[in-house]
């Protein structure tokens, strides 16, 4: 891929690849990982393409992780999740595998084998699972 082109999670914001969207403001986006670790994993974005942390504008890390905080207590209500992994994987390194900074939501419950890292054996869903999930989890945040 070269600089030029999108990143999946840009084609996504603009809506050009389907995604299951659970918030998005001005700045933000949040979405259901394709490829979860668990139901409900959600990634937060920026909208505008930065791929590191360092290289994100500060009021922008403030949006993403405002965005994070919002988000959360509604991934964890709706899939009755006993706490969240949040986590960043900054660069190719660290296993970031999209060149566009985001920030990791996944549920956790007691005895499911997570650990202190956003890493671990993938879920499979079906489309209409994703569907019901991202609705449980904007039905959470309606009473924000």
């Amino acid at each position: 891929m070269s600089d030029d082109e999108p990143t999946i999670f840009e084609r996504i914001v603009d809506g050009d690849l389907p995604g299951h969207v659970i918030y998005e403001d001005e700045t933000t986006a949040a979405f259901l990982d394709a490829n979860p670790i668990r139901r409900g994993h959600t990634l937060v974005v920026p909208k505008e393409p930065h791929q590191r942390l360092r290289e994100t504008p500060q009021g922008l890390v403030q949006d993403v992780f405002g965005t994070v905080r919002t988000v959360a207590p509604w991934i964890e209500e709706a899939v009755g999740a006993d706490g969240l992994n949040i986590g960043v994987n900054d660069g190719p390194a660290a296993g970031q595998e999209v060149h566009h900074l985001h920030v990791h939501i996944v549920p956790r419950h007691e005895g499911d084998g997570g650990g202190p890292t956003i890493g671990g054996p993938r879920e499979r869903h079906s489309d209409e699972e994703f569907a019901e999930t991202a609705a449980d989890i904007r039905a959470a945040g309606d009473g924000d």
